[in-house]
């Protein structure tokens, strides 16, 4: 079944088509960076993504095959709205994992998340820098994480480590990032999976 499109969501999208060209991107990649751009109203996106067709490929699989959606925040949570999704702060076990390894509650929950969520999980990052750094600590094997945290600690230093892991990813270069950008970018998957 497809997705209807409001019509104010159409001319949107034709605005920002005729103000960023992304048409030479693959498809994915660019309903990906489309959807974000839209979502966030900043065309700067254009540039600063970095987009793996073959990483969003296979978090597509992985989204049709009915993997589980792991988020850091509550934010993204609630801006993936057509599927169930699993936010680490909610473990039970989160303060007390987080003051016993004197770290963050997004840290400890995204741990406590990898340990239940099995391997070939969406992961979805758009909040805290700490939640990245420890999913990349985490035997998680990911079918994609989406890492989009936002800030002036450590947001740079995160989404780097992210693309060095080698891990399937998608992420961008600068500070920007957040809640709303990381839930559209799997918005934009899950809208694929209704049209492909």
């Amino acid at each position: 079944m497809t997705r209807p499109v409001h019509p104010i969501e159409a001319e949107s999208y034709r605005r920002l088509r005729a103000a960023a060209d992304l048409s030479a991107l693959p498809p994915l990649s660019r309903a990906v960076a489309e959807r974000i751009i839209h979502a966030s109203a900043d065309l700067d996106y254009a540039d600063d993504l970095v987009l793996d067709e073959d990483a969003l490929a296979a978090g597509l699989d992985a989204l049709r095959g009915g993997a589980p959606i792991v988020v850091d925040g509550r934010m993204v949570a609630a801006g993936i709205t057509s599927r169930a999704v699993s936010c680490g702060l909610d473990h039970p076990r989160v303060a007390e994992v987080a003051a016993a390894d004197d770290t963050t509650r997004s840290a400890a929950g995204m741990r406590l998340a990898a340990e239940h969520a099995g391997p070939g999980a969406v992961y979805v990052v758009g909040v805290a820098p700490t939640a990245l750094f420890a999913l990349l600590a985490a035997d998680a094997a990911p079918a994609l994480v989406v890492g989009l945290p936002v800030g002036f600690v450590d947001a740079v230093e995160a989404k780097q480590a992210l693309r060095d892991s080698g891990l399937p990813a998608l992420s961008n270069r600068g500070r920007k990032g957040g809640s709303a950008v990381a839930a559209a970018a799997v918005n934009a998957l899950l809208y694929a999976e209704d049209t492909t």
